[in-house]
């Protein structure tokens, strides 16, 4: 058999992904993804065995995807934020950038994680790669907290990312122009120091 070709199944990941944005989880076939990706009939099949597979290598795209932008955060050049000082301002400053970022240029990926979450509480195969996504996301943002010298009780992260969570909801399944850093930044100030207070309770 063959070796796997890698880009091949990014390529119908990604036209999954597009069709999780168009028509929601039940538009996601693999007939679907071929037409989506403009390949063969039978190409997704033959890259995944089953619709659960579809969509756990689907979920497996978007992962790499964030991680591929979580790389890019931590770059030293990008980590330099300027007024380095109070910490919840900077946390505030840091949290309204991944949220305009998140429901802005990669707003279609964000409203794929939502249909996939509610997907997943069917599949414990695409909750396994949900939860792995979560995790990630926490460990980076205490390490990401820790590299900047932020004074954000380790404590708060996880109702930070679940305030987060949320905030991103309303925003990718809103209107798009609303998506404003006026709008977007009392979220921030309130995720923050919510999870400072929750950290301290």
């Amino acid at each position: 058999m063959p070796p796997p070709n890698e880009r091949r199944r990014a390529q119908l990941a990604d036209a999954a992904i597009d069709l999780l944005v168009e028509s929601g989880i039940h538009g996601v076939t693999h007939r679907a993804v071929d037409r989506r990706a403009g390949l063969p009939a039978g190409t997704a099949s033959n890259y995944f065995r089953s619709r659960e597979a579809l969509l756990v290598a689907t979920a497996r795209r978007i992962v790499e995807q964030h991680q591929a932008d979580m790389a890019e955060a931590s770059r030293p050049d990008a980590a330099a934020v300027p007024g380095k000082g109070d910490s919840v301002e900077l946390a505030i400053d840091l949290i309204s950038g991944s949220l305009m970022l998140a429901a802005g240029p990669h707003r279609a990926r964000y409203l794929a994680v939502f249909e996939l979450r509610l997907e997943s509480l069917r599949h414990p195969a695409l909750a396994a790669v949900i939860d792995e996504l979560t995790a990630e996301m926490a460990a980076f943002t205490g390490g990401y907290h820790a590299e900047l010298g932020l004074r954000i009780p380790p404590a708060a992260i996880p109702p930070m990312l679940v305030m987060y969570a949320g905030a991103l909801f309303a925003l990718v399944t809103g209107p798009a122009e609303a998506v404003t850093p006026a709008a977007v930044r009392p979220l921030a100030a309130a995720i923050v120091r919510g999870g400072i207070a929750a950290a301290q309770a």
